[in-house]
């Protein structure tokens, strides 16, 4: 074949004259400089020297075109997979027209176009059956070592089902089909918009973590300074009432109700200690944790309405141990207890059961007060919703957060029914002796 006819391009179905062009693609940062100057100057002396020469006709120079196009950044191309679809389409139609002449082909018929042809198809899988859909030819097939006869015949029923075939006649009695499967890229193609959509769909989550982190972040800043100012302002009154009791008990020694006030002192300064580790690790200590929850209980009785009856059941769990910040945890049961009372107006009972089961502890403060709606469950701990009249609704969403962040416990309604009453659940791990 001449040097004129390769480059006119021509093939079996397509005698169209082309040009020769040649694209240089520069996406990389390393090709500016020298090194795209010395590649365009090389594409110069290409074209130069087929114009000097002897073996390209004058009449194939004009149509040659030589572009050089060159790229700052990396570039993306994507092409549409329906005209993918016609150019695989395409492409078998040019397959089967020159399987049929391979077939028909003389022995004296030069076949290295027609064989090029046949060859050059490397991605789609290509099946070519008779009028009986037995299997004549397969190409870019990996069907497996074992059963291949049977994997073949589901895959032309699975295309036959799909679409129709292209028709290779081989004389007017003998006719065969050919059938192809979509190439790797054309089904990759297939799956991009989805697979961009579930990437924007995970960007799109990722900022909104990353939104809720930041305003979590922000609610965790407000309650560390309100908490750490609150310990900073008992500061002072506690050491004056320090020293005023300290005054009295050297004025008025066998007052009997200095011990009162030195426990209420105690209190205080246990109160400024808790707001003052609000945003710093707490020390878990492994205690027992029903003289905890009866320290914390006796606290309240002596402070309270003698209307106010308090109950506390161990059923089975006296010894039972837990890692706690008794201080921190200690507020948390005075706090739930101190809400039942404000829901009682006064008058009831409050009964604390502490329960041990499956490596966990679990302790159920119960009173009979007006209740809780249960769509209201999950709002109660919200910072700022309280259904009383004074307070911020900073308490249970305290205790919540000392609970669940600092013990990894739960702390939640475990149920309430309205004019009855309300029963919350504090959930801790259970811990052996050391």
């Amino acid at each position: 074949m001449s040097t004129e006819h390769r480059f006119a391009g021509e093939s079996a179905v397509n005698q169209e004259m082309k040009c020769l062009c040649v694209f240089v693609l520069d996406v990389s940062g390393s090709m500016r400089g020298e090194k795209l100057n010395a590649l365009n100057q090389g594409i110069k002396d290409f074209y130069a020297e087929i114009q000097e020469g002897d073996s390209v006709s004058e009449k194939l120079i004009d149509q040659l075109e030589i572009a050089v196009i060159q790229y700052d950044e990396e570039v993306q191309i994507l092409r549409n997979p329906a005209l993918l679809e016609e150019e695989e389409q395409a492409k078998m139609e040019l397959w089967a027209e020159a399987t049929r002449q391979f077939i028909l082909a003389d022995e004296d018929d030069n076949i290295d176009l027609l064989l090029q042809v046949m060859e050059g198809n490397t991605t789609i899988p290509v099946y070519m059956v008779d009028t009986n859909y037995n299997l004549l030819l397969s190409r870019n097939v990996p069907a497996p070592k074992r059963n291949a006869e049977r994997f073949y015949i589901n895959k032309i029923n699975e295309l036959r089902a799909t679409q129709q075939p292209i028709e290779v006649r081989i004389s007017d009695n003998v006719m065969q089909y050919i059938y192809y499967e979509t190439s790797s890229t054309l089904r990759w193609l297939s799956y991009f918009p989805y697979i961009q959509l579930i990437v924007m769909l995970a960007l799109a989550g990722l900022a909104a973590i990353a939104l809720l982190m930041v305003q979590r972040s922000e609610k965790n800043s407000l309650w560390v300074g309100l908490s750490k100012e609150t310990a900073h302002q008992l500061g002072t009154p506690i050491s004056s009432l320090n020293a005023w009791n300290e005054l009295l008990k050297a004025t008025y020694p066998n007052d009997p109700l200095l011990p009162q006030m030195d426990e209420d002192i105690r209190r205080l300064q246990m109160i400024a200690e808790r707001f003052s580790k609000i945003g710093s690790q707490p020390t878990l200590e492994q205690h027992e944790v029903l003289p905890v929850l009866q320290t914390a209980m006796d606290y309240m009785r002596t402070r309270t309405s003698s209307k106010i009856i308090y109950t506390l059941h161990a059923e089975e769990a006296e010894h039972c141990q837990a890692m706690l910040c008794v201080p921190l945890f200690e507020w948390v049961i005075e706090n739930i207890c101190k809400n039942a009372i404000d829901s009682m107006d006064g008058k009831g009972s409050i009964t604390i059961s502490l329960q041990a089961a499956d490596s966990h502890l679990y302790i159920d403060i119960a009173d009979t007060g007006k209740g809780i709606d249960r769509r209201n469950f999950k709002r109660i701990f919200t910072p700022g919703y309280t259904s009383k009249k004074r307070g911020w609704g900073l308490g249970l969403s305290l205790g919540k957060r000392i609970i669940e962040n600092y013990h990894r416990g739960k702390l939640f309604v475990k149920q309430s029914q309205l004019g009855v009453g309300t029963t919350f659940r504090i959930v801790l791990e259970q811990t052996k002796d050391r």
